[in-house]
């Protein structure tokens, strides 16, 4: 089955010609990145200052039951984790937003 609809004619797609359409993707795609900053942000201060910069004052803190130090730790596994929960992150502000706009994929997808 086609998502064309009957008549064999391909849907309308709105215009960016159009200054309330124009507005619309400008403030979605802001919002797109505002996001994106955000979240790159916290990864760079996770990744780079606790993995690399603050690792030495961090290492004076153990994780309870490893004895691995925290300094340590966010270097080599924790910037990891913090990496996938802000991809996970980033999917749902994503999904809400294109809710918003009224251009998500439905619940189909």
């Amino acid at each position: 089955m086609t998502d064309q609809p009957s008549g064999g004619q391909t849907p309308q797609r709105e215009s960016l010609s159009d200054p309330e359409v124009a507005a619309r993707h400008t403030e979605y795609w802001r919002r797109n990145v505002r996001y994106m900053g955000i979240l790159l942000t916290i990864w760079f201060v996770v990744s780079y200052g606790f993995g690399i910069l603050l690792r030495e004052p961090l290492d004076a803190i153990t994780i309870p039951g490893t004895g691995f130090p925290l300094g340590f730790w966010f270097a080599h596994q924790g910037a990891i984790y913090v990496f996938v929960v802000l991809v996970f992150v980033y999917v749902r502000l994503m999904n809400g937003l294109d809710r918003e706009f009224g251009v998500d994929e439905g619940e189909a997808a």
